[in-house]
């Protein structure tokens, strides 16, 4: 039973970097929308 629940945890760790992964593009987009040139040329 414990060996179950040790699987089900290895299923699920890919499941959640990718959707982590996701998450940080998805906010470096909409950054990136609204201060193009920011990370490319920062202000002095």
């Amino acid at each position: 039973m414990q060996q179950n629940y040790f699987f089900k945890y290895l299923s699920l760790a890919p499941v959640l970097l990718f959707a982590h992964l996701i998450f940080v593009a998805v906010v470096w987009i909409i950054f990136n929308t609204f201060f193009p040139d920011l990370l490319f040329h920062p202000l002095p």
